[in-house]
C-alpha cells in the first residue's frame, strides 16, 4: 500500500512538473506570438462580420423607409414605379437552369420558391437531371403537374457526363436548351430557397450595369442541431463577409450565378470550353476566368438565401462535405490559377491552425492554474507564470467579441430574409445553439488542414456517388461503379438513385403539393 501511494505521489509530482513546465514554456516569446495571433484572427473576423452586418442592415433600413413612404412591395423593389405594368412588360427574358441530383427533404419547398418567383418578364425553368432513374426526375414531374402549365418549366435529360463534373454537364445542357430570347441565365442549386423578388433584383442589377460578368449570392445556413450542421454553418460564415459587399466582390458561389446568355452562346472568354473540358467546380472555374479577363463579379445585398440543413446531418456527412470543399483547390484552369489556389491552400491552413492553437494553449494554462491552486505541498519557488492566465483572459475577451459579431450578422440576415419573404414562415434566431457554434469553430478549423492535405495527395473525390480523378487540375477520369453501393449523398442524405421504373411515393410529396402560395405566376416566353 505504501509503495502504491509513493508511486502515485511520484507520478502526480511528475505530471505537475510537466504541466507547469508546459505552461511556463507557453509564455515564451514565440508561444506568446501564437496566442496573440489567435486574438488578432478573432478580432479580424469580428470586424469583417461587422462590415457585412452594416451592408445587410443598410438594405433593411432602405426597405423600411420605402414601406414608410407607402411602398408595401419594397421586398420586390425600392421604387414602386418599377412595378408598373409598362415597365414590367419591357423586362428581358431569363432562363433558370437547375442541375439536379437526388431528392432530399427540403428540395420540394426550395423548388416551389423558385417556380413562384414574382419576376414580371419572360421566365423559363429548366430542371436538368442525368437520367429518368434519378429520384429528382419523378419529384419534379409531380411538382410541375400541380402548376397546370401556369409556368414555363420543363425537365431535360442530360445523360452522364464524360469530360467534366455531372453538375457542370447538366448546366451546359441546360444552356443549350434555353429559349433563344433569353438575355440572362440564372444557375441555381436545388438547396437555394429564393425570395419572391430575387430574380427581379438580380436582373435589375444586370440591366443597371451591363459590365457585370456574373452576379452571385450566398446562403444563410439554418443548423439542424447536430454538431455537423453547426460545423457547416461555421465554415460558411467567414466566407459570408466576402459576399456582403453590396457590390463588387472576388468571391463566387455556384448555388446562385446570373450571367449573360450570349456569353454561353458565343463561348466568350472560353466559359463553355473552360467548364466542359475537365471542369470540376463551376464557381471556381468561372471565378478564375473572370479574374483572368478582369471581368466584374457583384453580389447585391438582397442576395442572401435561407439554407436549412438536413435534420439528420451526421458528423461523417459534414466531413465528406468538407472534403469536397477543400478538393476544389486542387482544380485549376491555368498556371496563375494554380498559384492562387496554392496560396489559398497555404493561407487557409495556416490561419485555421493559427486559430485553434491558442485554445489548446489556453487549456494547458487553465489546467496548470487549477492544479497549482489546489496543490497542497507547494514549494517556495513560484512554479506558475501569471502571464499565461492573462493571455487566456485576452483570448476569452476576443472570442466573446467574435461570437457577438457572428451573432449580430446572423440576426440581421435572418431579419432581412424575413422581410424579403413576407409570405413565408418567419425564421428565428432562437434555434441557434451558440455553445455548439464555438465548439464547431474549433473543430472545423482543426479539421480543415487535415482535409486539405488529404485532398492534395488523393487527387480524387466522391461527389454524389461518382468518383472524379484529377490530373493537372482537370478531370481526366470518371468512375461510376460506386452507384451500386451508394444510395444517399454525403451532406443532405438525398436519395441519389431509384430502381428502374420506380415512381416516387405519393405520401412523400402529398404534404407539399397543396401548399402553393397565391402569388402571381411568372410570364412565359411568347412562342
Amino acid at each position: 500500500m505504501e509503495i502504491n501511494q509513493t508511486t502515485m505521489m511520484m507520478t502526480s509530482s511528475l505530471v505537475d512538473s510537466m504541466l507547469f513546465g508546459a505552461s511556463r514554456a507557453l509564455c515564451s516569446p514565440f508561444a506568446v506570438f501564437i496566442q496573440i495571433q489567435g486574438c488578432v484572427i478573432c478580432l479580424l473576423l469580428a470586424l469583417g462580420w461587422a462590415g457585412a452586418a452594416y451592408v445587410r442592415n443598410r438594405e433593411i433600413r432602405q426597405m423600411k423607409k420605402a414601406m414608410k413612404d407607402g411602398n408595401h412591395f419594397a421586398f420586390l423593389s425600392h421604387d414602386l414605379d418599377d412595378l408598373e405594368h409598362s415597365k414590367q412588360v419591357q423586362l428581358p427574358g431569363v432562363t433558370v437552369v437547375m442541375p439536379l441530383k437526388g431528392f432530399g427533404e427540403h428540395n420540394l419547398h426550395n423548388w416551389r420558391t423558385q417556380l413562384t418567383s414574382l419576376y414580371g418578364g419572360p421566365l423559363e425553368f429548366l430542371f436538368v437531371v442525368d437520367s429518368t432513374e434519378d429520384p429528382a426526375y419523378h419529384a419534379v414531374s409531380r411538382l410541375l403537374l400541380d402548376f397546370n402549365d401556369d409556368v414555363d418549366a420543363r425537365i431535360i435529360i442530360a445523360g452522364p457526363s464524360t469530360t467534366c463534373s455531372q453538375k457542370i454537364h447538366n448546366q451546359l445542357v441546360g444552356v443549350e436548351n434555353m429559349h433563344k430570347g433569353s438575355k440572362y441565365v440564372l444557375f441555381l442549386d436545388d438547396d437555394v430557397r429564393l425570395h419572391p423578388g430575387s430574380v427581379g433584383a438580380l436582373t435589375a442589377e444586370m440591366i443597371k450595369n451591363p459590365e457585370i460578368f456574373i452576379q452571385t449570392g450566398y446562403p444563410l445556413d439554418l443548423p439542424s442541431g447536430s454538431l455537423g450542421s453547426y460545423c457547416i454553418y461555421e465554415y460558411h460564415m467567414p466566407c459570408s463577409m466576402g459576399f456582403a459587399t453590396g457590390g463588387r466582390t472576388f468571391f463566387l458561389w455556384g448555388g446562385c450565378m446570373m450571367m449573360h446568355a450570349d456569353d454561353f452562346r458565343t463561348d466568350k472568354h472560353g466559359v463553355v470550353s473552360g467548364l466542359r473540358d475537365g471542369g470540376y467546380s463551376d464557381d471556381m472555374t468561372l471565378a478564375a476566368i473572370s479574374g483572368a479577363h478582369k471581368r466584374l463579379i457583384t453580389s447585391p445585398p438582397v442576395a442572401v438565401f435561407p439554407h436549412p440543413l438536413a435534420s439528420d446531418l451526421t458528423f461523417s456527412r459534414y466531413w465528406n462535405y468538407l472534403r469536397k470543399q477543400t478538393f476544389v483547390l486542387e482544380s485549376y484552369t491555368s498556371y496563375v490559377n494554380y498559384i492562387m489556389n496554392r496560396a489559398l491552400f497555404s493561407v487557409h491552413c495556416y490561419l485555421s491552425w493559427g486559430f485553434v492553437s491558442p485554445y489548446i494553449m489556453a487549456i494547458i494554462h487553465v489546467t496548470a492554474a487549477l492544479r497549482f491552486h489546489f496543490k497542497d505541498n507547494l514549494s517556495e519557488e513560484p512554479l506558475l507564470n501569471p502571464n499565461g492566465l492573462r493571455l487566456v483572459g485576452g483570448l476569452v475577451i476576443c472570442t466573446a467579441i467574435e461570437l457577438l459579431s457572428m451573432w449580430n450578422l446572423t440576426r440581421i440576415e435572418v431579419r432581412l430574409c424575413n422581410m424579403l419573404s413576407p409570405e413565408a414562415p418567419p425564421l428565428s434566431l432562437g434555434a441557434y445553439n451558440w455553445s455548439l457554434v464555438f465548439v464547431a469553430m474549433v473543430v472545423d478549423n482543426f479539421l480543415y488542414p487535415i482535409s486539405a492535405i488529404r485532398s492534395h495527395f488523393s487527387q480524387s473525390i466522391n461527389w454524389s456517388g461518382i468518383r472524379y480523378h484529377l490530373r493537372n487540375g482537370k478531370i481526366h477520369k470518371i468512375d461510376r461503379t460506386m452507384e451500386k453501393g451508394k444510395k444517399f449523398s454525403d451532406l443532405a442524405a438525398k436519395r441519389l438513385y431509384a430502381r428502374k421504373g420506380a415512381q416516387s411515393k405519393i405520401s412523400i410529396l402529398g404534404s407539399f403539393s397543396r401548399s402553393l402560395a397565391q402569388w402571381r405566376q411568372p410570364k412565359k416566353f411568347d412562342v
